[in-house]
């Protein structure tokens, strides 16, 4: 693939228009840490559901889903399909209620919830163990499948992908605040929609597929279906039974945790009112689940056909570094059948994508370092303005360490399963504690300790090569 002069001019004016809003609104979100990480609480309903699905759509997420699709059909997205059922318990139940807390974080409301060291002692543990090392290998997935679709499209080696986009993402999250966050969230998430649209309409025209007709005739009725062959009831119970059983309520995922939390308590402390607080999240979930990932689909159905192993894709694209190869890499590998213009708008689509997920994560875990650890326990009392310098230099350094774990990872579903794995067990805790007085802060403690001394031992066990099943 070789972007034209077009691509590249429609690709830059994104980029442009992108960062009008951060300038306009730099001086206004460096006023105070309100400001920088909660928008003042005045952001509407529409703004912060928007700017919640454009968090939620990176570049790494329909390499997700064709990673899913090709390995498992695309039953396989009950996975994560799963997570409506706390999405929607967050927006009747949970929404309110945490913009009624008045708190800048959601690590915050542990001190108001708990009381004593217990209390004190997870605010900064999770301030750490989130804002640190789990915000830091969700951006590295994130970085991963930027890196793909800049090795494929333009044949980048991943360390020149991951100092331009570090530059990027670093100069646009450190000057425009979470204000400026939503307001470039909203234009680019019409930006990405547009491409991920156009590559599947194109998708379909080639003579491969024949249309949407020529797929479905052409694709394994397994591989169609939206629940898995009740005949495999192994497949069955890991892809179906225990994600809508007990991963949706047990599972601490960022995007879709059990009551809420991370960037979406972020957007939901944001809202001007309780009542777009609950809007807002009900918007999110119903274009996240219900909408945004059908295009996605129909691209991946389409690679099954248009690369049916994993050799197809390395024989069509030569160049690619064999270390980056894998199901996860047929989505970037659809973009040969753009045209010059369309090519444009999908390459500024992923990378708005991209630079809508990654400012997101640097502006949250940010926050929790400096609100949290930092003015918490290490400087409480300095001017405002000292803290939100102080926020712009870690943000520096939150990406930095974020390239660093890229260079680790494999494939998109690897880190899915990591992330899945080492928050497993806690989110019925995130569920009660809003209700049920015995829950403490003793019990988080314990939780996140056990959940991810457990994921760490079965990782080694994998390594090892131990057979050990996942879902």
């Amino acid at each position: 693939m070789h972007p034209s002069t077009l691509d590249w001019a429609i690709v830059i004016l994104s980029i442009v228009v992108s960062f009008i809003p951060a300038l306009v609104l730099a001086r206004r979100a460096g006023s105070s840490t309100a400001e920088f990480f909660t928008s003042g609480r005045a952001a509407p309903w529409w703004l912060i559901g928007v700017s919640m699905v454009a968090t939620t759509f990176s570049t790494d997420t329909p390499n997700l889903v064709t990673n899913l699709i090709r390995e498992k059909g695309v039953a396989n997205n009950w996975a994560w399909w799963s997570f409506l059922l706390t999405g929607m318990a967050t927006v009747f139940f949970y929404a309110r209620m945490w913009r009624r807390s008045g708190v800048l974080t959601d690590l915050e409301f542990y001190e108001v919830r708990y009381s004593g060291r217990p209390a004190t002692l997870v605010r900064g543990f999770r301030a750490l163990y989130l804002g640190l090392f789990f915000n830091c290998v969700i951006m590295a997935t994130v970085n991963l499948a930027a890196a793909k679709i800049a090795n494929v499209v333009l044949g980048w080696p991943i360390g020149k992908t991951l100092l331009i986009c570090a530059g990027l993402n670093v100069a646009f999250a450190a000057t425009s605040g979470l204000w400026g966050v939503l307001v470039t969230d909203f234009i680019q998430f019409g930006i990405a929609m547009a491409g991920a649209i156009a590559l599947a309409v194109f998708s379909l025209r080639q003579p491969e597929i024949g249309g949407l007709a020529g797929l479905i005739a052409k694709t394994d009725p397994k591989t169609l279906a939206l629940v898995p062959d009740f005949g495999d009831w192994g497949l069955t119970l890991t892809v179906l039974v225990i994600p809508l059983t007990v991963q949706w309520w047990s599972v601490w995922y960022p995007g879709a945790e059990p009551g809420g939390g991370s960037y979406i308590a972020q957007r939901m402390l944001a809202a001007r009112s309780e009542r777009d607080a609950l809007t807002g999240t009900l918007f999110f979930n119903v274009a996240h689940y219900a909408l945004r990932s059908w295009p996605w689909i129909l691209v991946a159905l389409a690679s099954i056909i248009i690369y049916p192993t994993l050799g197809d894709i390395t024989a069509t694209f030569p160049h690619v570094d064999p270390k980056l190869v894998g199901h996860d890499m047929a989505y970037p590998a659809m973009l040969r059948f753009l045209p010059h213009g369309w090519l444009g708008i999908m390459l500024a689509g992923m990378l708005a994508a991209y630079v809508s997920t990654i400012s997101t994560h640097l502006n949250w875990g940010t926050s929790y370092l400096v609100h949290d650890f930092y003015r918490r326990f290490l400087k409480p009392g300095a001017a405002e303005r000292h803290y939100v310098l102080v926020g712009r230099l870690v943000t520096a350094v939150l990406m930095a360490i974020a390239a660093g774990f890229t260079l680790v990872l494999d494939t998109a579903s690897q880190a899915f399963n990591l992330l899945l794995s080492v928050g497993a067990g806690t989110g019925l805790l995130y569920l009660l504690r809003w209700f049920w007085w015995r829950i403490n802060a003793t019990s988080e403690i314990v939780a996140m300790v056990t959940s991810f001394l457990v994921a760490a031992g079965l990782t080694l066990l994998r390594a090892r090569g131990t057979a050990i099943p996942t879902t």
